[in-house]
Protein backbone atom coordinates (compact mmCIF):
# COMPACT_ATOMS: atom_id res chain seq x y z
CA UNK A 1 0.00 0.00 0.00
CA UNK A 2 1.52 3.41 -0.73
CA UNK A 3 1.99 5.74 1.77
CA UNK A 4 -0.38 8.74 2.20
CA UNK A 5 0.68 12.80 1.95
CA UNK A 6 1.98 14.35 4.79
CA UNK A 7 0.87 18.31 4.50
CA UNK A 8 2.36 20.25 7.03
CA UNK A 9 0.57 23.96 7.58
CA UNK A 10 2.38 26.55 9.36
CA UNK A 11 0.12 29.19 10.90
CA UNK A 12 -2.31 26.33 11.14
CA UNK A 13 -4.58 28.49 14.11
CA UNK A 14 -5.47 31.00 10.95
CA UNK A 15 -9.30 31.78 10.28
CA UNK A 16 -8.29 30.70 6.93
CA UNK A 17 -7.79 26.79 7.83
CA UNK A 18 -11.24 26.11 7.18
CA UNK A 19 -10.96 26.53 3.42
CA UNK A 20 -7.81 25.03 3.14
CA UNK A 21 -9.02 21.57 4.66
CA UNK A 22 -12.49 21.74 2.56
CA UNK A 23 -10.00 21.90 -0.13
CA UNK A 24 -8.33 18.86 0.72
CA UNK A 25 -11.85 16.78 1.35
CA UNK A 26 -12.86 17.89 -2.37
CA UNK A 27 -9.58 16.21 -3.74
CA UNK A 28 -9.29 13.26 -1.51
CA UNK A 29 -9.67 10.49 -4.08
CA UNK A 30 -6.41 12.48 -6.18
CA UNK A 31 -5.02 13.57 -3.39
CA UNK A 32 -5.08 10.82 -0.68
CA UNK A 33 -3.58 12.85 2.79
CA UNK A 34 -2.96 10.40 5.72
CA UNK A 35 -1.77 13.13 8.17
CA UNK A 36 -2.18 16.84 8.07
CA UNK A 37 -0.15 18.74 10.79
CA UNK A 38 -1.42 22.57 11.64
CA UNK A 39 1.16 24.21 13.28
CA UNK A 40 1.31 27.37 15.04
CA UNK A 41 3.32 29.85 18.22
CA UNK A 42 2.04 29.67 21.68
CA UNK A 43 0.52 32.86 21.38
CA UNK A 44 -1.95 31.07 18.46
CA UNK A 45 -2.19 28.13 20.74
CA UNK A 46 -6.31 28.62 21.46
CA UNK A 47 -6.74 29.79 17.80
CA UNK A 48 -5.03 26.43 16.79
CA UNK A 49 -7.29 24.51 19.18
CA UNK A 50 -10.18 26.09 17.53
CA UNK A 51 -9.67 25.83 14.24
CA UNK A 52 -8.22 22.61 14.77
CA UNK A 53 -11.34 21.37 16.12
CA UNK A 54 -13.29 22.54 13.28
CA UNK A 55 -11.30 20.83 10.94
CA UNK A 56 -11.29 17.46 12.58
CA UNK A 57 -15.05 17.41 12.25
CA UNK A 58 -14.84 18.59 9.01
CA UNK A 59 -12.99 15.22 8.05
CA UNK A 60 -15.07 13.52 10.22
CA UNK A 61 -18.34 14.56 8.37
CA UNK A 62 -16.74 13.38 5.46
CA UNK A 63 -15.96 10.38 6.43
CA UNK A 64 -12.35 10.13 5.68
CA UNK A 65 -9.80 9.41 8.00
CA UNK A 66 -7.30 11.90 7.37
CA UNK A 67 -5.61 12.38 11.10
CA UNK A 68 -5.06 15.94 12.22
CA UNK A 69 -2.36 16.64 14.77
CA UNK A 70 -2.33 20.41 16.07
CA UNK A 71 1.37 20.81 17.48
CA UNK A 72 3.46 23.95 18.94
CA UNK A 73 6.46 22.17 17.71
CA UNK A 74 7.32 23.19 13.86
CA UNK A 75 10.22 20.51 13.95
CA UNK A 76 7.63 17.45 15.25
CA UNK A 77 5.74 18.18 12.59
CA UNK A 78 8.14 18.97 9.64
CA UNK A 79 9.65 15.44 9.84
CA UNK A 80 9.05 13.78 6.48
CA UNK A 81 6.63 16.47 5.30
CA UNK A 82 5.23 15.87 1.61
CA UNK A 83 4.50 19.46 1.16
CA UNK A 84 4.50 22.25 3.58
CA UNK A 85 1.92 25.73 3.65
CA UNK A 86 2.68 28.76 4.76
CA UNK A 87 0.16 31.32 6.34
CA UNK A 88 1.22 32.92 8.93
CA UNK A 89 1.53 36.75 10.41
CA UNK A 90 4.28 37.39 11.88
CA UNK A 91 3.45 40.17 15.02
CA UNK A 92 -0.09 39.13 14.24
CA UNK A 93 -3.07 41.91 13.17
CA UNK A 94 -2.13 43.88 15.70
CA UNK A 95 1.12 44.21 13.92
CA UNK A 96 -0.32 45.03 10.61
CA UNK A 97 -2.49 47.69 12.23
CA UNK A 98 0.71 49.23 12.90
CA UNK A 99 2.02 49.12 9.32
CA UNK A 100 -1.82 50.19 7.76
CA UNK A 101 -2.18 53.36 10.24
CA UNK A 102 1.63 54.73 10.40
CA UNK A 103 2.09 56.06 6.85
CA UNK A 104 -0.92 57.72 7.40
CA UNK A 105 0.47 59.73 9.71
CA UNK A 106 3.00 61.00 6.76
CA UNK A 107 0.53 61.33 4.41
CA UNK A 108 1.37 58.09 2.62
CA UNK A 109 -0.47 54.70 2.16
CA UNK A 110 -0.85 52.14 4.90
CA UNK A 111 -0.97 48.86 3.18
CA UNK A 112 -0.45 45.41 4.19
CA UNK A 113 1.75 44.57 1.00
CA UNK A 114 2.19 47.87 -0.46
CA UNK A 115 4.50 50.64 0.50
CA UNK A 116 5.73 51.13 4.00
CA UNK A 117 3.51 48.06 5.14
CA UNK A 118 4.64 46.14 2.92
CA UNK A 119 8.29 46.64 3.63
CA UNK A 120 7.74 45.78 7.27
CA UNK A 121 5.46 43.00 6.39
CA UNK A 122 8.60 41.94 4.49
CA UNK A 123 11.01 42.64 7.10
CA UNK A 124 9.03 40.53 9.76
CA UNK A 125 8.78 37.70 7.51
CA UNK A 126 11.73 36.82 5.62
CA UNK A 127 14.19 35.64 8.52
CA UNK A 128 11.41 34.03 9.71
CA UNK A 129 10.55 31.62 6.36
CA UNK A 130 14.30 31.03 5.97
CA UNK A 131 14.75 29.52 9.33
CA UNK A 132 11.84 27.20 8.42
CA UNK A 133 13.76 26.25 5.16
CA UNK A 134 17.03 25.54 7.23
CA UNK A 135 14.61 22.70 9.27
CA UNK A 136 13.09 21.44 6.27
CA UNK A 137 16.32 21.13 4.59
CA UNK A 138 17.25 18.79 7.66
CA UNK A 139 13.56 17.26 8.47
CA UNK A 140 12.16 16.98 4.72
CA UNK A 141 14.28 17.97 1.87
CA UNK A 142 12.00 16.58 -0.70
CA UNK A 143 9.17 18.77 0.10
CA UNK A 144 7.29 21.48 -1.74
CA UNK A 145 6.96 24.87 0.39
CA UNK A 146 3.82 26.33 -0.96
CA UNK A 147 4.00 29.88 0.18
CA UNK A 148 1.23 32.32 0.59
CA UNK A 149 2.35 34.61 3.75
CA UNK A 150 2.39 37.80 2.10
CA UNK A 151 4.21 39.95 0.57
CA UNK A 152 4.42 36.42 -1.20
CA UNK A 153 6.23 38.12 -4.56
CA UNK A 154 9.34 39.09 -2.10
CA UNK A 155 9.60 36.34 0.22
CA UNK A 156 9.67 34.28 -2.66
CA UNK A 157 12.31 36.44 -4.11
CA UNK A 158 14.38 36.00 -0.94
CA UNK A 159 13.86 32.51 -0.66
CA UNK A 160 15.53 32.13 -3.89
CA UNK A 161 18.16 35.01 -3.52
CA UNK A 162 19.44 33.72 0.04
CA UNK A 163 18.80 30.08 0.46
CA UNK A 164 19.24 27.03 -1.86
CA UNK A 165 15.66 25.91 -1.55
CA UNK A 166 14.92 25.18 -5.15
CA UNK A 167 11.35 23.90 -4.35
CA UNK A 168 9.85 27.17 -3.27
CA UNK A 169 6.37 28.21 -4.93
CA UNK A 170 4.41 31.41 -3.52
CA UNK A 171 0.65 31.33 -4.29
CA UNK A 172 -1.65 34.30 -4.43
CA UNK A 173 -5.26 34.88 -4.71
CA UNK A 174 -5.33 37.89 -6.62
CA UNK A 175 -5.38 36.04 -10.60
CA UNK A 176 -8.08 33.59 -9.23
CA UNK A 177 -9.89 35.99 -8.19
CA UNK A 178 -9.62 38.12 -11.15
CA UNK A 179 -10.46 35.06 -13.24
CA UNK A 180 -13.86 34.47 -11.49
CA UNK A 181 -14.49 38.13 -11.72
CA UNK A 182 -14.21 38.12 -14.97
CA UNK A 183 -16.57 34.95 -16.13
CA UNK A 184 -19.22 35.92 -13.35
CA UNK A 185 -19.20 39.45 -15.18
CA UNK A 186 -19.46 37.49 -18.60
CA UNK A 187 -22.06 34.98 -16.97
CA UNK A 188 -19.92 32.03 -17.83
CA UNK A 189 -18.41 29.19 -16.03
CA UNK A 190 -14.72 30.01 -15.01
CA UNK A 191 -13.20 27.37 -17.12
CA UNK A 192 -14.27 28.55 -20.58
CA UNK A 193 -12.24 31.78 -19.21
CA UNK A 194 -8.88 32.08 -19.85
CA UNK A 195 -6.20 35.00 -19.02
CA UNK A 196 -2.43 35.34 -19.99
CA UNK A 197 -1.02 36.48 -16.79
CA UNK A 198 2.32 38.25 -16.16
CA UNK A 199 3.79 40.42 -13.74
CA UNK A 200 4.90 40.35 -9.87
CA UNK A 201 2.60 39.61 -7.09
CA UNK A 202 -0.05 42.13 -6.06
CA UNK A 203 1.61 43.51 -9.63
CA UNK A 204 0.00 40.83 -11.91
CA UNK A 205 -2.09 42.12 -15.75
CA UNK A 206 -4.01 40.26 -17.50
CA UNK A 207 -2.66 41.01 -20.81
CA UNK A 208 -5.14 38.36 -22.99
CA UNK A 209 -8.05 36.92 -22.32
CA UNK A 210 -9.43 34.68 -24.19
CA UNK A 211 -13.24 32.94 -24.30
CA UNK A 212 -13.67 29.46 -25.10
CA UNK A 213 -10.33 29.18 -26.81
CA UNK A 214 -10.99 32.66 -28.70
CA UNK A 215 -9.08 35.98 -28.01
CA UNK A 216 -11.64 37.79 -26.38
CA UNK A 217 -9.57 40.92 -25.15
CA UNK A 218 -10.98 43.61 -26.74
CA UNK A 219 -14.32 42.76 -26.20
CA UNK A 220 -14.02 42.38 -22.56
CA UNK A 221 -12.44 45.87 -22.15
CA UNK A 222 -15.28 47.35 -24.34
CA UNK A 223 -17.55 45.71 -21.86
CA UNK A 224 -15.80 46.90 -19.34
CA UNK A 225 -15.52 49.84 -19.85
CA UNK A 226 -19.50 51.07 -21.33
CA UNK A 227 -21.37 49.45 -18.78
CA UNK A 228 -21.70 50.62 -14.82
CA UNK A 229 -19.66 47.14 -14.11
CA UNK A 230 -17.76 46.28 -11.14
CA UNK A 231 -13.75 46.65 -12.34
CA UNK A 232 -12.96 43.87 -10.24
CA UNK A 233 -11.75 43.67 -6.67
CA UNK A 234 -11.32 42.16 -3.16
CA UNK A 235 -13.11 42.83 0.05
CA UNK A 236 -10.07 44.29 1.40
CA UNK A 237 -9.66 46.76 -1.34
CA UNK A 238 -12.10 49.57 -1.91
CA UNK A 239 -13.80 49.18 -5.70
CA UNK A 240 -12.82 52.54 -7.77
CA UNK A 241 -14.09 52.85 -10.95
CA UNK A 242 -11.38 52.96 -13.62
CA UNK A 243 -11.01 55.51 -16.58
CA UNK A 244 -12.15 53.79 -19.65
CA UNK A 245 -9.91 55.70 -21.75
CA UNK A 246 -6.73 54.65 -19.62
CA UNK A 247 -8.21 50.97 -19.34
CA UNK A 248 -8.36 50.99 -23.19
CA UNK A 249 -5.18 52.59 -23.32
CA UNK A 250 -3.52 50.12 -21.45
CA UNK A 251 -5.21 47.06 -23.09
CA UNK A 252 -4.40 45.28 -20.19
CA UNK A 253 -6.63 44.43 -17.13
CA UNK A 254 -4.95 45.54 -14.37
CA UNK A 255 -5.12 43.96 -10.49
CA UNK A 256 -7.25 45.62 -7.77
CA UNK A 257 -4.02 46.35 -6.54
CA UNK A 258 -2.79 48.54 -9.19
CA UNK A 259 -4.99 50.99 -7.65
CA UNK A 260 -2.50 52.16 -5.24
CA UNK A 261 -0.57 53.23 -7.87
CA UNK A 262 -2.54 54.92 -10.67
CA UNK A 263 -5.27 56.06 -8.52
CA UNK A 264 -2.99 56.96 -5.12
CA UNK A 265 -4.45 60.08 -4.00
CA UNK A 266 -7.82 58.76 -3.67
CA UNK A 267 -6.97 55.27 -2.11
CA UNK A 268 -4.97 57.51 0.40
CA UNK A 269 -8.61 59.52 1.12
CA UNK A 270 -10.49 56.28 1.24
CA UNK A 271 -7.90 54.83 4.10
CA UNK A 272 -7.98 57.78 6.00
CA UNK A 273 -11.64 58.08 6.06
CA UNK A 274 -12.02 54.56 7.38
CA UNK A 275 -9.58 54.69 9.84
CA UNK A 276 -11.47 57.97 11.51
CA UNK A 277 -14.62 55.87 11.01
CA UNK A 278 -15.10 51.71 10.88
CA UNK A 279 -10.68 51.42 11.36
CA UNK A 280 -8.24 50.39 9.06
CA UNK A 281 -8.41 46.93 7.13
CA UNK A 282 -6.43 45.33 10.39
CA UNK A 283 -8.59 46.40 12.85
CA UNK A 284 -11.96 45.28 10.52
CA UNK A 285 -10.44 41.92 10.18
CA UNK A 286 -9.72 42.13 14.06
CA UNK A 287 -13.19 42.02 14.66
CA UNK A 288 -14.23 40.00 11.60
CA UNK A 289 -12.02 37.16 12.99
CA UNK A 290 -13.47 37.35 16.41
CA UNK A 291 -17.04 36.37 15.10
CA UNK A 292 -15.33 33.79 13.14
CA UNK A 293 -13.51 32.08 15.93
CA UNK A 294 -16.97 32.23 18.21
CA UNK A 295 -18.70 30.35 14.59
CA UNK A 296 -15.41 27.89 14.52
CA UNK A 297 -15.97 27.04 18.85
CA UNK A 298 -19.42 25.20 17.93
CA UNK A 299 -19.17 21.62 18.13
CA UNK A 300 -22.00 21.15 15.67
CA UNK A 301 -20.25 23.16 12.61
CA UNK A 302 -18.78 20.94 10.47
CA UNK A 303 -18.45 22.65 7.63
CA UNK A 304 -16.50 25.89 6.38
CA UNK A 305 -19.04 28.82 7.04
CA UNK A 306 -19.93 31.16 4.16
CA UNK A 307 -18.69 34.17 6.37
CA UNK A 308 -15.25 33.03 6.05
CA UNK A 309 -15.56 34.68 2.11
CA UNK A 310 -16.15 38.18 4.09
CA UNK A 311 -12.30 37.68 5.17
CA UNK A 312 -10.66 39.38 2.05
CA UNK A 313 -8.74 35.85 1.15
CA UNK A 314 -11.45 33.61 -0.98
CA UNK A 315 -10.24 31.29 -3.42
CA UNK A 316 -6.48 31.41 -1.46
CA UNK A 317 -6.51 27.89 -0.17
CA UNK A 318 -8.76 26.61 -2.88
CA UNK A 319 -5.98 27.68 -5.15
CA UNK A 320 -3.15 25.76 -2.42
CA UNK A 321 -4.95 22.40 -2.87
CA UNK A 322 -5.24 22.85 -6.73
CA UNK A 323 -1.51 23.39 -6.88
CA UNK A 324 -0.93 20.58 -4.77
CA UNK A 325 -2.95 18.16 -6.57
CA UNK A 326 -1.28 19.45 -9.78
CA UNK A 327 2.33 18.65 -8.61
CA UNK A 328 1.37 15.24 -6.95
CA UNK A 329 -0.39 14.54 -9.70
CA UNK A 330 1.74 15.77 -13.02
CA UNK A 331 -1.72 17.52 -13.97
CA UNK A 332 0.49 19.73 -16.55
CA UNK A 333 -2.43 22.18 -15.93
CA UNK A 334 -1.48 26.30 -16.32
CA UNK A 335 -1.95 28.19 -13.45
CA UNK A 336 -0.43 31.76 -12.15
CA UNK A 337 2.22 30.87 -8.92
CA UNK A 338 5.51 33.12 -8.16
CA UNK A 339 8.29 31.07 -9.09
CA UNK A 340 11.46 31.68 -10.76
CA UNK A 341 11.77 34.13 -13.74
CA UNK A 342 13.92 31.75 -16.01
CA UNK A 343 13.51 34.09 -18.89
CA UNK A 344 9.66 34.10 -19.04
CA UNK A 345 9.71 38.15 -18.77
CA UNK A 346 12.43 39.44 -20.69
CA UNK A 347 12.89 42.64 -18.43
CA UNK A 348 13.00 40.72 -15.21
CA UNK A 349 16.39 39.01 -14.11
CA UNK A 350 16.49 35.41 -14.46
CA UNK A 351 16.67 34.60 -11.49
CA UNK A 352 14.36 36.77 -10.16
CA UNK A 353 10.45 35.73 -9.22
CA UNK A 354 7.72 36.56 -11.33
CA UNK A 355 4.07 35.94 -11.06
CA UNK A 356 2.96 34.40 -14.40
CA UNK A 357 1.29 31.22 -16.04
CA UNK A 358 2.74 28.18 -15.65
CA UNK A 359 2.62 24.58 -16.45
CA UNK A 360 2.20 22.71 -13.28
CA UNK A 361 4.06 19.53 -13.34
CA UNK A 362 5.33 16.99 -10.54
CA UNK A 363 8.80 18.64 -11.37
CA UNK A 364 7.00 21.84 -9.89
CA UNK A 365 6.00 24.95 -11.97
CA UNK A 366 7.42 25.98 -15.64
CA UNK A 367 6.75 29.26 -16.34
CA UNK A 368 4.93 30.79 -20.20
CA UNK A 369 7.30 33.04 -21.68
CA UNK A 370 5.41 35.94 -22.93
CA UNK A 371 8.55 37.81 -24.03
CA UNK A 372 8.47 41.45 -22.74
CA UNK A 373 5.61 43.28 -20.55
CA UNK A 374 4.05 45.98 -22.84
CA UNK A 375 5.57 49.56 -22.48
CA UNK A 376 3.20 51.09 -20.50
CA UNK A 377 3.22 48.51 -18.02
CA UNK A 378 7.02 47.62 -17.62
CA UNK A 379 8.52 50.39 -15.87
CA UNK A 380 6.44 50.16 -12.85
CA UNK A 381 7.04 46.43 -12.92
CA UNK A 382 10.31 47.22 -12.76
CA UNK A 383 10.50 49.66 -9.53
CA UNK A 384 8.47 47.19 -8.02
CA UNK A 385 10.65 44.41 -8.60
CA UNK A 386 13.96 46.66 -7.25
CA UNK A 387 12.00 47.71 -4.69
CA UNK A 388 11.38 43.48 -3.75
CA UNK A 389 15.16 42.93 -4.11
CA UNK A 390 16.73 45.69 -1.83
CA UNK A 391 13.31 45.10 0.91
CA UNK A 392 14.97 41.63 0.81
CA UNK A 393 18.47 42.59 1.16
CA UNK A 394 17.49 44.75 4.37
CA UNK A 395 15.87 41.76 5.56
CA UNK A 396 18.51 39.53 5.47
CA UNK A 397 20.92 42.06 6.75
CA UNK A 398 19.03 43.97 8.83
CA UNK A 399 21.09 47.22 7.49
CA UNK A 400 19.19 50.38 8.35
CA UNK A 401 20.85 52.33 5.37
CA UNK A 402 19.79 49.34 2.76
CA UNK A 403 15.50 49.37 4.61
CA UNK A 404 15.99 53.07 4.14
CA UNK A 405 17.20 52.64 0.43
CA UNK A 406 14.11 50.06 0.15
CA UNK A 407 11.33 52.74 1.58
CA UNK A 408 12.74 55.86 -0.64
CA UNK A 409 12.64 53.94 -4.06
CA UNK A 410 8.80 52.90 -3.51
CA UNK A 411 6.70 54.49 -5.99
CA UNK A 412 4.19 55.16 -3.06
CA UNK A 413 6.49 56.83 -0.70
CA UNK A 414 7.22 60.52 -1.94
CA UNK A 415 10.94 61.46 -0.94
CA UNK A 416 13.98 60.28 1.23
CA UNK A 417 12.75 62.45 4.15
CA UNK A 418 9.25 61.42 4.28
CA UNK A 419 10.97 57.83 3.90
CA UNK A 420 13.14 58.30 6.93
CA UNK A 421 10.62 59.67 9.31
CA UNK A 422 8.10 56.49 8.98
CA UNK A 423 11.29 53.92 8.28
CA UNK A 424 12.58 55.54 12.31
CA UNK A 425 8.91 55.21 13.58
CA UNK A 426 7.94 51.68 12.12
CA UNK A 427 11.29 50.16 12.76
CA UNK A 428 10.48 51.39 16.87
CA UNK A 429 7.08 50.19 16.87
CA UNK A 430 8.28 46.67 15.37
CA UNK A 431 11.04 46.35 17.48
CA UNK A 432 9.98 43.15 19.18
CA UNK A 433 9.81 41.28 15.58
CA UNK A 434 12.86 42.34 13.87
CA UNK A 435 15.94 41.63 15.90
CA UNK A 436 18.18 41.32 12.73
CA UNK A 437 18.01 45.45 12.94
CA UNK A 438 19.40 45.15 16.78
Amino acid sequence: MTKGIKIVTIGGGSSYTPELVEGFIKRYESLPISELWLVDIPEGEEKLNIVGGLAKRMIQEAGLSIKVHLTLDRRKALKDADFVTTQFRVGLLEARAKDERIPLKYGVIGQETNGPGGLFKGLRTIPVILEIIKDMEELCPDAWLINFTNPAGMVTEAVLRYSNWKKVIGLCNVPVGMKMGIAEQLGVEADRVHIDFAGLNHMIYGLDIYLDGELFTDQYIDKLTSEDESSGTMQNIVDLKWQPEFIKALRAIPCPYHRYYYKTEEMFAEEMKAAETEGTRAEVVQKLEKDLFELYKDESLAIKPPQLEKRGGAYYSDAACNLIDSIYNDRKDIQPVNTINNGAIDSIPNESAVEINCVITKDGPKPIAIGDLPVATRGLVQQIKSFERVAAEAAVTGDYETALLAMTINPLVPSDTVAKAILDEMLEAHKAHLPQFG
